[in-house]
């Protein structure tokens, strides 16, 4: 009987939307001036398509009982942004480019820390020097192998920027606002809180996961390229890893004593500016004499480490995206979105942007996570019992048409009880609800807007 209500779902127009989004994105690496032309041109008919089919959308009560959900999701997030900050807190003592008193061998074994500043933005790595060697990496090494082996067209289409981790947000709002177009089950916030509980869920963990050990970058000539760090650790790590970094025998009595053994003497200090209300920052970003004046432009100039963090926060974006998609929508569009989400998984892997390690535990985890948070969207049954009342009264007259072999009576009494039930739920709600339907949709599209301004260039 599910079926009998559910409204008719269009079969290509999301899809045909997604792709043309994508590929008109992608001509800013074509043609910059047909880019500058079709992509705001493109936005603003996505736009105007979507608000003229406000009027119509008839599940705007469903929409309100989402509402709740879908903040208090938003504030989850937001939770786990700050706790995932707190453990930073913990973990941020690991940085430096060099020792000011230390062997090249000690160097060697520690290069691989990290100090990661509170609020997500990881910064300064220990991965200083051009020599420091990242991790083996057989997914890297197999990429390689086979630019050898693929037709050279193939391995440039693997090569190319297509899709970012924009372009699978942007995605979502798309799959989000298809709710008007009867394209995906109602309501669009309730898809939209499971998203964003989900990636909190997703986030929390990767937090605890990338503080547990501090991996070396993929990448290691980053730090030097980007950060001033201090020339020496941070006096946790000069305390607790240093001495016994390089040392076979050193490392074997630490596990033997439990306890940190070595008289590290006294400790290098770092420079302390004068930050006022904000000086606890200064253990996180250890600021040089030449970038210590403020604290602002130096968080703004961080925008991201370089150290190995897994997993990868971009592909758990994606698979999210992805399984959202597969899910509300469907169909050969969902494939599409998934050949994506590989294709950004091997480059995030072939640009040594993470590791193979990264992507893979993101997608996983990424499945499993959407998989566990079912409970909250779609809202299955949500109206079953008024349904199943409105047919107690028609029963009668439904048996009897469906003898008379009349199916045209039966589709009126089966839209009789749909339209019946939404007029139950909307009745003395109409003037608030509309209220709510135009606050839903500005603010849904400032942020659409927002987002595209902001990722305009990619």
């Amino acid at each position: 009987m599910r079926r009998w209500f559910s409204p008719p779902k269009t079969t290509a127009g999301l899809g045909l939307a997604a792709i043309s989004y994508v590929a008109v994105d992608y001509l800013r690496h074509l043609s910059p001036t047909w880019h500058e032309r079709l992509q705001p041109a493109l936005w603003s008919i996505l736009a105007l398509i979507a608000i003229t089919r406000v009027p119509f959308y008839k599940h705007w009560s469903s929409e309100f009982r989402a509402a709740i959900p879908f903040v208090a999701s938003m504030l989850f997030m937001l939770a786990c942004l700050l706790f995932r900050g707190s453990l930073c807190a913990l973990c941020h003592c690991c940085s430096w480019p060099r020792l000011a008193q230390g062997n090249k061998d000690n160097y060697s074994a520690f290069r691989s820390l990290v100090a990661i500043n509170v609020y997500g933005i990881h910064d300064w790595l220990g991965n200083v020097s051009s020599d420091a060697s990242p991790l083996p990496d057989t997914g890297q090494w197999l990429l390689l192998s086979l630019n050898e082996k693929l037709p050279e067209t193939l391995v440039e289409i693997l090569r190319a920027r297509i899709i970012g981790l924009h372009h699978f947000l942007m995605l979502f709002m798309m799959l989000a606002f298809s709710v008007l177009f009867n394209s995906v089950e109602a309501p669009g916030l309730g898809l939209g809180a499971r998203y964003m509980f989900t990636m909190a869920i997703g986030r929390l963990l990767r937090a605890i996961t990338f503080v547990s050990t501090i991996l070396p970058s993929a990448r290691p000539w980053c730090a030097a390229t980007r950060f001033r760090v201090p020339a020496y650790p941070h006096h946790w790590a000069q305390k607790y890893y240093v001495p016994y970094a390089s040392d076979p025998n050193a490392i074997r009595q630490i596990i033997n004593q439990d306890i940190a053994y070595a008289d590290t003497g006294e400790y290098l200090g770092d420079y302390q500016p004068d930050w006022g209300s904000m000086n606890f920052l200064i253990n996180f970003l250890r600021p040089t004499p030449g970038e210590g004046a403020s604290w602002s432009s130096l968080l703004k100039k961080a925008g991201g480490g370089c150290n190995d963090l897994i997993y990868s926060g971009h592909m758990l974006v994606a698979v999210l995206t992805a399984m959202a998609w597969t899910e509300a929508y469907g169909g050969y569009s969902s494939a599409f979105i998934w050949l994506l989400v590989m294709h950004s998984a091997q480059r995030e892997i072939r640009e040594r942007h993470h590791y193979s390690v990264d992507c893979v535990v993101a997608i996983y985890v990424g499945i499993l996570l959407w998989k566990m948070t079912g409970f909250i969207w779609p809202v299955k049954d949500s109206m079953r019992s008024r349904r199943l009342a409105k047919l107690d009264r028609i029963q009668g007259k439904l048996i009897q048409a469906a003898k008379d072999s009349d199916m045209d009576e039966v589709r009126e009494l089966l839209k009789e009880v749909e339209l019946g039930t939404q007029e139950s739920q909307n009745k003395g709600q109409s003037k608030y609800l509309w209220l709510f339907s135009c606050a839903t949709i500005f603010s849904a599209l400032t942020i659409v807007l927002l987002a595209f301004t902001l990722t305009s260039d990619g």
